[in-house]
């Protein structure tokens, strides 16, 4: 346990059946006709949850097959319109950005911990875990966050600005913790606690680093922090499922 609390020595627990579910070929060619079936459906005005029934219906997915299909999909005109406001890694020299704090660590924690990611078709990463009105650390998430901390150097931000949800229970502890890892390895960083930390993110003109669907479709700009994190990752064996999928 570390001096702030919060309990990480712990690995984070995978899904027994996910390796059946994502790295087997067969289902991942379901995955594969299932995205295609949900990018139709979906340029047709049909609902999502009208959508997500009838193609795991015809392909005969699972509820957690389903959860990521969900979040690879998108229409055409949402994938042109987050284009258009993807910043490029050097367009953040200098600048300020404010990352979507759970999203971004959650993501990359499940990505570096052996779990299954799945690339969208917007080029995002994402994962199927879920935060229960909690957050536990396991042991990777020092090593996530050091790692975020070297990146942001890299990209010679002027400073990132963390935003965590403040009625997550431990919160409060993981910001302590980042602020520790701030002042041993001098990261450009601010942790702020935020009640509605998506509406926040959203206002005014801010680089947002997020790869939440509604954030993306609502907020001036954003960079894609997990896909630049992963792609460029060379020490560690990753589970992406991605369906490689030409609109």
């Amino acid at each position: 346990m570390d001096n702030n609390g919060i309990q990480a020595d712990r690995n984070k627990e995978k899904h027994p059946e996910d390796h059946t579910l994502f790295g087997d070929p067969a289902a991942q060619d379901r995955l594969r006709q299932g995205l295609e079936d949900m990018y139709y459906l979906i340029n047709r005005d049909y609902p999502i949850k009208a959508s997500l029934a009838l193609v795991g219906n015809r392909y005969n997915l699972v509820k957690r097959q389903l959860t990521a299909l969900q979040g690879m999909s998108c229409s055409g005109l949402q994938l042109q319109q987050r284009k258009q406001k993807e910043l490029l890694p050097e367009a953040l020299r200098s600048k300020t950005i404010y990352i979507d704090g759970f999203n971004l660590l959650i993501l990359l924690e499940t990505a570096y911990s052996g779990g299954f990611v799945f690339k969208g078709l917007d080029g995002c990463y994402r994962d199927i875990s879920s935060v229960h009105g909690a957050y536990k650390m396991i042991n990777q998430t020092g090593d996530v966050l050091v790692l975020i901390g070297e990146m942001l150097r890299r990209l010679e931000v002027a400073k990132a600005i963390w935003i965590f949800d403040a009625p997550i229970s431990n919160s409060g502890k993981l910001k302590g913790f980042c602020y520790e890892l701030a002042e041993k390895h001098q990261f450009p960083w601010e942790i702020h606690l935020e009640n509605s930390p998506d509406k926040f993110l959203i206002t005014g003109d801010k680089i947002v680093c997020s790869s939440d669907a509604w954030i993306l479709d609502e907020c001036a700009a954003w960079f894609n922090m997990g896909a630049w994190m992963i792609n460029n990752e060379k020490d560690r064996q990753l589970n992406i499922v991605d369906t490689q999928l030409q609109l």
